[in-house]
């Protein structure tokens, strides 16, 4: 039997454990409970344990569950937004960690403001160069961030990416690097919206620990919490 409220005490620990290896506040870094094709008892129950946040990436599942919990959870959309889904999940998500184009970004802001939110945004980027993951490539950074600026109900927060598989998670680690260092780049030039407090969505249950040791502030865990997803 999977016990959720043990596996997070157990992850926190680890975080905390990350955090500090590398001199930083354990406070600096939040656990994203990665809850696709979880049902709504096991959110609930992690939630009863402490977790306030939440990712998916599947709206019509997402929708159910977010409908369901308590109004305090904060849900991060984690997945491939289809640009005809856009409205829903700007009415429904806290922020969208996988923005990676214009016309996406166009049409959150314009959804966020008819239903008069202001959404925060992480701006997917393809560190790793692999053909199978979405995400803008680093030399097309800039020209997106100018344009994401321009919209008034977008809050544009960092960064995320999702690595290139490796056997070794310690290989993943000068992709982390990477990143951290091009977010240091345009916080210094003024690109984001908190500029003291730089998101960076990065690592997940293999690699998470090694991911906070390079600078990520946000983590995504599914299996080391919730157990393996059903095929």
């Amino acid at each position: 039997m999977i016990v959720i409220k043990e596996n997070l005490a157990i992850i926190q620990d680890c975080i905390a454990s990350a955090a500090r290896r590398a001199g930083r506040d354990p406070a600096s870094v939040s656990l994203v409970a990665v809850s696709k094709k979880k049902s709504l008892s096991a959110v609930l129950e992690a939630a009863s344990a402490g977790q306030n946040i939440f990712g998916e990436n599947y709206l019509q599942d997402a929708k159910e569950k977010i409908l369901a919990c308590p109004e305090k959870l904060s849900w991060h959309f984690i997945g491939h937004v289809q640009s005809n889904k856009a409205k829903a999940v700007a009415e429904l998500f806290d922020m969208v960690e996988t923005v990676d184009r214009l016309k996406l970004a166009r049409a959150l802001d314009k959804h966020a403001r008819n239903c008069d939110r202001i959404l925060s945004v992480l701006l997917q980027v393809n560190i790793g160069r692999d053909p199978k993951k979405s995400g803008v490539m680093p030399e097309d950074i800039e020209p997106l961030l100018t344009g994401i600026s321009e919209f008034t109900n977008l809050r544009l927060k960092g960064f995320m990416t999702i690595t290139p598989f490796m056997a070794n998670p310690e290989d993943v680690r000068p992709f982390f690097r990477r990143l951290r260092r091009l977010a240091e780049d345009f916080q210094e030039r003024g690109f984001f919206a908190d500029l003291d407090q730089v998101q960076l969505s990065m690592g997940m249950s293999a690699d998470f620990e090694i991911a906070i040791e390079e600078g990520a502030t946000l983590v995504r865990v599914g299996t080391a919490l919730f157990g393996p997803r059903p095929v």
